[in-house]
């Protein structure tokens, strides 16, 4: 009886020490390797597994240049949800650059523009899963579709030019404005900060559907390349150019170079 008793306290002592050893808290490093594992057999089933992303990137469109923010929240494997902050610069189709007429002191201007534009744009886009990577090398496709806010940020265009003798700055506002400046002399366009203390805003909205093709090939980095396109509206019409029909809806096509990290 006794040795019975020796065995089944032995036995108590040895479960309880293993027991505890199994419940042994996880190291950092341990966690975050379970993680990757996980996420790897998930890849290698054409699966994109992750709580949130943080991409930038920057876009080329039809109608200028600009670069992005984003962060991501996955709702399931399959959709999520972006919340996006989008700056670019809006170029008219007519603006052309010329030389100032006075001579070898001169600077390029573009003739008759009158702002600047910057639509500013704050949104969310859904997310929905339509291509599976299929493997590490293949490419994940996403379909985005949503929009926000467009906050229109409206510069002078302002030129350096000979007023009464003296060097100064000013703006095209009306063709009495180039009428005034076709007959003095014209140093050139204006530097990086001319303008910004005349800053205007002009609210808007915009929509914008994409599609993404992400050819990352781990699940923890963001490298994709983004097409869509994007349709503005503003509360008012848009001053860009003298002579030109000024507009309150902008159409235009983009691609995108993306990258960043997933957790």
């Amino acid at each position: 009886m006794k040795k019975i008793l020796l065995l089944l306290t032995a036995g108590c002592f040895f479960f309880n020490a293993f027991s505890q050893e199994l419940e042994k808290p996880k190291t950092k490093k341990e966690i975050r390797k379970e993680r990757i594992d996980a996420m790897a057999r998930l890849e290698e089933e054409g699966v994109i597994a992750h709580r949130k992303q943080t991409v930038f990137g920057i876009k080329l469109t039809s109608d200028g240049y600009g670069g992005l923010f984003e962060i991501g929240r996955a709702k399931s494997v399959k959709r999520g949800l972006l919340f996006q902050l989008d700056i670019s610069e809006k170029k008219h189709i007519k603006e052309e650059k010329q030389t100032g007429n006075n001579g070898q002191y001169s600077t390029p201007f573009i003739y008759g523009k009158i702002n600047f534009f910057y639509p500013v744009k704050l949104g969310v886009q859904m997310q929905q899963l339509i291509g599976n990577k299929g493997n590490k090398n293949g490419v994940n496709i996403t379909a985005n579709v949503g929009g926000g806010v467009s906050l229109g940020l409206l510069r002078p265009y302002m030129l350096d030019v000979d007023k009464n003798g003296q060097r100064t700055s000013v703006k095209y506002e009306s063709a009495d404005s180039i009428l005034f400046l076709d007959h003095n002399v014209i140093y050139g366009g204006p530097g990086f900060g001319d303008g910004w203390g005349d800053l205007k805003v002009t609210p808007g909205l915009y929509l914008k559907p994409a599609v993404r093709f992400d050819y990352g090939r781990y699940n923890e980095v963001v490298s994709a390349i983004e097409v869509g396109i994007t349709g503005e509206f503003y509360s008012k019409k848009i001053p860009q150019m003298v002579y030109q029909k000024q507009k309150q809806f902008f159409f235009s096509a983009y691609v995108a170079l993306m990258f960043g990290k997933r957790k």
